[in-house]
C-alpha cells in the first residue's frame, strides 16, 4: 500500500512538473554561416541553425519562451522578437545598443520573455546593421488550450514569409553606402519562403478545404502586394491582433507587418500563380522584380496549364490605402478595443529624409533621415542599461522634441534639408496615454514609411494625405474599432495618427522599418518610467546580459 501511494505521489509530482514545463517553450539559436545559391550565384549568409528563413517559434498565449543564442559568426548579433510586447522583459527586446549590447562572436545570451495576452502571427529578426536580410523567421502564437479562433477553424495552417535577396554581401552593401553617402544598391530578387521563381515554393491544397495563411513581410526595404491568381482572401488578423473579417483579392504588407488570411480552395485541380510585387508611389528606386510561387491542387497533372493574374501597378496607392482602410479591430466582448480616449501626451512627429554635408562622401553630402529634424545617433552602450543604472550622461538625453522646433509646409517640397544629430528619448510617465501624429514630409522625395513601435501595440485612429489638420482631421478619428498594430505604413506625403498606453517600463525603440531609413537615422526612443508598485517596475538585468 505504501509503495502504491508513493507511486501515485510520484506520478502526480511528475505530472505537475510536466504541466509547468509545458508552459515553457525552449529553443536553441545557433548563429552560423551557410552557403546559399540563388540567381545562379553562391554566397555565404548569416543564418540561425543554417536555415533561411530561420526556424519557426511555436507557443501559446501566456507561454514563457526561452531562446538560448550562441554566436558562431564574426558579426555582432542581436535578435528582436517583433511585436512581442515584452512586458517588464525589455532586456530581451533585442535592438542593439537600445536594450542590449550585441552578442559578440563566440558569445551567448538567453532571451527570456512571456507572451502575455498575445496570440497570432509575429516574426523575429536580427536587429543590428542589415543582418535581418537573412536572419529572420516566424513566431506562431496559438490561443490558450480550449480557446477557439474567433473565425471558422481552418483545415490546416501554412506560413508564408516574404524576403529580399542580394547577390552581393548585404553588409558590404550598407557599408559601401555609408562610406559613399549614396543610397544603397537595391535587392536583386524577392523571395517566398526563401525561394525564388516558379520552381521554388509550392503551396499544396485540396478542393473544398480552408487554409489559414500566416503571412509575414520580412523584406528589408520593400512594401509588398500579395496575390494568388483566381482566389480571394478573408483577412482575420494583422500583427497578432484579430480584425473584423473582410474579403479581398490583394493583400498589402510593409516590412515587419503580418497578416492572417483564410484561403478557400474552390477550384478543381490546377496550378495558380502566387505573386509578391513592390509598392512605390514616388520617385524612389525600388526592386521592381516580382517574386513568384505556385498554388497547386491535389491531383493536378503535369500537363495542366498555369492560371495567372495581373499584379497591381507599382504605384497602386488606391489598393494600398484601400487595404489599410478596411482594417478594423474585432472589438468583441472577448477581444475588446481599449483605445485611449483621454490623452496625456499629444505629439507631432515629422518623418522624412534629407541631406547633410559630408567631406569624405562622393558628392560632398550624405543622405540622412530624421524625426522632428533629429537624426538619431546610435550610442556605443545600451540605453536601457544606462537608464537602469542611472548612468545616462554621455549616452542619451531626454529632450527629444514632441513637435518640430521649426514648423514648415511638410508636404510642400524642398524644405529644411539639414538636420541635427542626437541620441534623444522622449520621457513618458508610467501608464500615461500617448497620441502621435506621424507626418510624412516631402523633403527630397515623399515616401511611404512603415513605422514600428517596440514594447507596445498601438491603435491606428486616423490617416490622410497631405498635411494633418489639427482642427478638422481629429473629428474623423475612429475611436470605436480602430485596428491594433505594432507597425503601420504612413502614406506618402500624408499622415497617420496612433494612440497607445505607456504601461511597460523601459526604453522602447520607435523607427521606420525600411532598413535603409533606419540606417540613415529615422528613429528615436521612448523612455517609460517605472510605476509605483513592484509589478510596474523594470526588473534588474539578467546576469548574462552582453557587455559592449
Amino acid at each position: 500500500m505504501a509503495t502504491s501511494c508513493a507511486t501515485i505521489l510520484l506520478i502526480v509530482f511528475l505530472s505537475l512538473q510536466y504541466l509547468a514545463e509545458a508552459n515553457i517553450r525552449r529553443y536553441k539559436f545557433n548563429v552560423v554561416m551557410k552557403n546559399i545559391t540563388k540567381l545562379c550565384s553562391t554566397k555565404p549568409i548569416v543564418t540561425i541553425n543554417g536555415k533561411f528563413p530561420g526556424p519557426t517559434l511555436y507557443a501559446r498565449e501566456d507561454d514563457n519562451v526561452i531562446v538560448n543564442l550562441t554566436n558562431n559568426v564574426n558579426y555582432n548579433v542581436t535578435i528582436h522578437w517583433h511585436g512581442v510586447k515584452q512586458l517588464r522583459t525589455g532586456w530581451s527586446d533585442g535592438p542593439a545598443y537600445i536594450t542590449q549590447c550585441p552578442v559578440q562572436p563566440g558569445g551567448t545570451f538567453v532571451y527570456n520573455f512571456t507572451l502575455t495576452g498575445q496570440r497570432g502571427t509575429l516574426l523575429w529578426h536580427a536587429h543590428i546593421s542589415w543582418l535581418r536580410a537573412t536572419v529572420h523567421g516566424a513566431i506562431v502564437i496559438l490561443p490558450k488550450r480550449g480557446v477557439p479562433y474567433p473565425f471558422p477553424r481552418p483545415h490546416t495552417e501554412k506560413i508564408i514569409v516574404f524576403g529580399e535577396w542580394w547577390k552581393s554581401d548585404v553588409e558590404a552593401v550598407i557599408n559601401q553606402s555609408t562610406q559613399s553617402g549614396l543610397p544603397p544598391n537595391i535587392s536583386d530578387a524577392h523571395t517566398i519562403n526563401g525561394l525564388t521563381g516558379r520552381s521554388g515554393y509550392t503551396l499544396h491544397v485540396k478542393t473544398g478545404k480552408k487554409y489559414l495563411l500566416r503571412i509575414i513581410n520580412a523584406a528589408v526595404n520593400d512594401e509588398l502586394f500579395f496575390k494568388i491568381a483566381g482566389h480571394n482572401f478573408t483577412v482575420v488578423e494583422v500583427d497578432a491582433s484579430y480584425t473584423k473579417p473582410f474579403n479581398t483579392d490583394t493583400l498589402f504588407l510593409g516590412p515587419g507587418q503580418t497578416t492572417n488570411a483564410i484561403l478557400t480552395a474552390t477550384h478543381p485541380p490546377g496550378n495558380f500563380l502566387m505573386t509578391i510585387s513592390p509598392f512605390m508611389d514616388t520617385v524612389v528606386p525600388v526592386n521592381n522584380a516580382t517574386g513568384t510561387a505556385l498554388l497547386r491542387y491535389k491531383d493536378t497533372t503535369t500537363t495542366q496549364s498555369l492560371t495567372s493574374s495581373k499584379i497591381p501597378p507599382i504605384n497602386a496607392t488606391s489598393i494600398a490605402l484601400g487595404f489599410s482602410d478596411s482594417l478594423r479591430s474585432l472589438n468583441s466582448p472577448d477581444y475588446p478595443t481599449k483605445v485611449p480616449l483621454k490623452i496625456d501626451h499629444s505629439l507631432f512627429f515629422t518623418i522624412g529624409v534629407g541631406v547633410n554635408p559630408c567631406t569624405t562622401c562622393i558628392n560632398g553630402t550624405k543622405t540622412i533621415a530624421d524625426i522632428n529634424n533629429v537624426s538619431f545617433v546610435m550610442p556605443t552602450v545600451a540605453m536601457l542599461q544606462a537608464h537602469y543604472f542611472n548612468k545616462s550622461e554621455g549616452v542619451f538625453t531626454d529632450d527629444f522634441p514632441g513637435r518640430p522646433l521649426t514648423p514648415f509646409n511638410y508636404t510642400g517640397g524642398l524644405n529644411n534639408l539639414r538636420t541635427k544629430k542626437g541620441t534623444k528619448v522622449y520621457r513618458l510617465e508610467f501608464n500615461s496615454t500617448v497620441q502621435v501624429i506621424i507626418q510624412g514630409t516631402s523633403v527630397i522625395a515623399p515616401e511611404s514609411h512603415p513605422t514600428h513601435l517596440h514594447g507596445s501595440n498601438f491603435f491606428v485612429v486616423g490617416k490622410g494625405l497631405g498635411n494633418f489638420d489639427p482642427l478638422e482631421d481629429p473629428k474623423k478619428f475612429n475611436l470605436i474599432d480602430p485596428v491594433e498594430r505594432n507597425t503601420v505604413s504612413v502614406p506618402t506625403a500624408g499622415w497617420t495618427a496612433i494612440r497607445f498606453r505607456a504601461d511597460n517600463p523601459g526604453v522602447w525603440f520607435f523607427h521606420c522599418h525600411l532598413e535603409v531609413h533606419t540606417s540613415w537615422g529615422l528613429k528615436m526612443a521612448f523612455l517609460v518610467e517605472d510605476g509605483k508598485s513592484s509589478n510596474e517596475k523594470l526588473p534588474p538585468p539578467p546576469s548574462d546580459l552582453p557587455i559592449c
